[in-house]
């Protein structure tokens, strides 16, 4: 049930059951216990000019959010890594983006704990520069054959091969773009291949597959080891 609605059957105003509310949460949640935590992720959110960076730290196991910190950066975090020490747990990994401030502060605080680089930023990356080379070979198309078909298709660049729009016929233009410019197509599948390594059942298949997508010959391609 919704606040109102709650205030309504009890016949009591909606200050007094959100305040009920609050002070429930706080309860539960204002200090969760961190001493079985085993993997965590660090991120932050923009809440606008007034409110400005939080800095969040998710339990990777349940989905939980365990600390909130005001601002981004290594100083958002002091607070909770007073707290993790104190509890005593052990810490085997933590994912984060590939920013220099995040790793510096694991490295500092919890030296043993495995970094990973989380697969939104690390495709967020690629997907950046494949922008990039998007643009630029449009830039070099002569002809009037390629820029109108490389025209516009930078979301459909981007998009999950799973999410294209039959409808809007999204998969066909796609198509045609990459079938007309072999560069574009080339690293538009390392896109898709390096999106599938987080897919791997295990280590050893991830690492592989890595190396795998490294190695192959299609990155001796000039634009192709340019968007590298």
């Amino acid at each position: 049930m919704t606040i109102q609605a709650v205030a309504r059957h009890l016949g009591v105003s909606w200050d007094l059951v959100k305040g009920i509310q609050k002070d429930n949460l706080n309860k539960r949640y204002r200090l969760p216990k961190l001493a079985k935590i085993k993997r965590i992720a660090l991120d932050e959110i923009y809440q606008g000019k007034k409110l400005g960076y939080l800095t969040i730290v998710l339990d990777l196991q349940r989905g939980a959010v365990i600390f909130v910190g005001n601002g981004k950066g290594a100083d958002a975090l002091i607070p909770f890594w007073k707290r993790l020490k104190r509890s005593g747990a052990r810490i085997e990994a933590v994912a984060t983006d590939m920013g220099p401030a995040y790793i510096s502060a694991v490295r500092a605080n919890i030296p043993d704990a495995t970094l990973v680089f989380d697969h939104f930023h690390i495709i967020k990356l690629f997907n950046e520069k494949l922008t990039k080379l998007r643009q630029d070979l449009q830039r070099e198309a002569e002809n009037g054959l390629g820029k109108p078909v490389l025209k516009g298709i930078r979301w459909l660049l981007l998009k999950n091969p799973d999410n294209l729009d039959d409808k809007r016929n999204e998969r066909q233009r796609l198509d045609e773009a990459l079938k007309l410019n072999e560069p574009l197509a080339t690293a538009y599948y390392m896109k898709e291949e390096l999106r599938n390594i987080w897919h791997q059942p295990d280590k050893l298949s991830a690492q592989n597959a890595l190396d795998e997508w490294v190695k192959k010959p299609l990155l001796r391609c000039q634009h192709a080891q340019a968007i590298l």
